[in-house]
């Protein structure tokens, strides 16, 4: 039998998660438990570094192809990884809109 996403090391992200998936407060603890079980599994599926094996893998590699929408709990929940760690950040600035500019008129002498 073979098992799906099988990996024998736990997944880490210490430069997006530095205390853990857990600790962050964007996962669940299931959902945190999911990815350090299998996230290097996940990982490897989704870059192409390993083949998928099972039916349950090649639906997830599909899924990651952007030809299926995630339906079951390791797709939601890498899913969910990748918009967090891949989407580009959002910019704020401090200045509520755009910069004042302020208009200057040239003075003219009209009494010559």
């Amino acid at each position: 039998m073979v098992n799906n996403f099988f990996t024998s090391t736990r997944y880490f992200d210490n430069k997006n998660y530095p205390h853990g998936f857990s600790r962050h407060g964007h996962f669940t603890i299931r959902e945190a438990q999911l990815l350090e079980h299998f996230g290097h599994a996940y990982n490897d599926l989704d870059s192409g570094k390993r083949e998928p094996v099972t039916d349950v893998e090649r639906q997830f590699v599909a899924m990651c192809h952007g030809q299926l929408v995630p339906s079951n709990e390791h797709e939601k929940v890498w899913f969910k990884y990748v918009e967090y760690t891949r989407r580009p950040k959002r910019f704020h600035t401090l200045s509520g809109g755009k910069p004042h500019m302020d208009v200057v008129e040239e003075y003219t002498d009209t009494d010559d």
